[in-house]
């Protein structure tokens, strides 16, 4: 009964479960809300140490996706899934095409992509299985790695906080702290770097930050103490939970803008960080990038529509700026409130109509 109290409490429509002895998988599928339309949201590949924590995480990146979705103006629901497995010895062809058939099961209510541990190759191979599936290669017409336009996303609504609380409106010579050197993390790099940022940088893998330092000129930081450098920007661009007991007090800029999900490990981090007076992108918000590419593949790819759709982040994040300072509310709540009534008018709306 703990599980079924729990999912109530999270207001979630739909949570399944799939074992596959013969493919050694285990995974989870939540479908968090579908007003605006099916849910999506990628698939993570992770050796959660335990199915509790497996279900924590897949019911919060599920919740989170909703929002996402409906603060950028998307037509979607919010979904998530968890393969339970260590990417690096636990996938191949099995488990990914019995994922598949998990997606093709649910009958369209849920859209898979790639996430933390899973790729576009992978996504091919799910494709087998299922239709219900993004984020593919340019080769089968989807947009491929997301990892670029999420990055754009991030410059743009980044500039919406330097402007915020800087008052300039360029990125020349703003000090950025990145957490993270995947896909989206050394494109953001890369951006920044054009932008003449200063760069400091950690990345659990060493070749990483060798690789960005040589390229984009960035000062290397031990990944134990990225939280202790003093900069304009902390841009967390690796797993969530990360803006805790442990790190709030330690962080020593002005903006926290990055493009992992659920950053916050609780919402009143966000009600500290408003009384720090450090700015917080909401990252369901300045991370949407990742979402409209995938988005833009159901449409018929075209790169330049993705971008372009990722650059308005701008607009949507001085949006809710402008609210939490109007209202004198932390951010996450402005954006909160951005999505919810969104949502609410959809459901309004449909109600009157049935």
């Amino acid at each position: 009964m703990e599980i079924f109290d729990s999912l109530v409490e999270s207001e979630h429509e739909q949570v399944a479960f799939w074992s596959d002895k013969v493919a050694r998988l285990r995974s989870i599928i939540a479908i968090h809300d579908t007003t605006l339309g099916p849910a999506i949201g990628g698939v993570r590949m992770f050796p959660y140490k335990s199915e509790d924590e497996a279900l924590k995480d897949v019911l919060l990146l599920s919740k989170s996706m909703t929002y996402k979705a409906a603060a950028a103006g998307i037509n979607l629901g919010g979904g998530q899934g968890v393969i339970i497995g260590d990417p690096n010895k636990d996938k191949n062809e099995l488990t990914l095409r019995s994922f598949g058939r998990f997606v093709e099961s649910l009958n369209g209510r849920y859209i898979t992509a790639e996430d933390v541990g899973t790729t576009v190759e992978d996504m091919e191979i799910v494709k087998y299985e299922t239709k219900w599936v993004t984020g593919l290669s340019k080769a089968l017409g989807g947009g491929g790695d997301p990892g670029p336009v999420t990055a754009i996303g991030i410059v743009h609504g980044l500039l919406a906080c330097v402007e915020k609380v800087f008052g300039k409106k360029s990125l020349d010579g703003v000090s950025v702290v990145i957490q993270g050197l995947g896909n989206v993390g050394f494109n953001l790099a890369e951006l920044l770097f054009k932008e003449k940022c200063k760069l400091f940088v950690a990345d659990i893998d060493p070749q990483k930050t060798l690789e960005v330092k040589e390229r984009f000129d960035a000062q290397i930081i031990a990944p134990e103490k990225i939280y202790d450098v003093e900069a304009d920007v902390f841009s967390p661009n690796a797993l969530g939970g990360i803006i805790s007991d442990r790190t709030i007090d330690r962080l020593k800029v002005k903006i926290v803008a990055g493009a992992a999900n659920n950053q916050l490990e609780d919402d009143r981090h966000g009600d500290i960080l408003h009384a720090k007076k450090i700015l917080y992108a909401p990252d369901f918000v300045i991370g949407a990038g990742g979402l409209i590419n995938v988005v833009n593949e159901l449409q018929g790819y075209h790169r330049d529509r993705a971008e372009k759709q990722a650059k308005g982040i701008y607009d949507l994040l001085s949006k809710v700026l402008d609210r939490s300072e109007k209202e004198n509310i932390p951010t996450y709540k402005a954006a909160n409130l951005l999505a919810e009534e969104r949502i609410n008018q959809v459901k309004k709306f449909k109600q009157r109509h049935e």
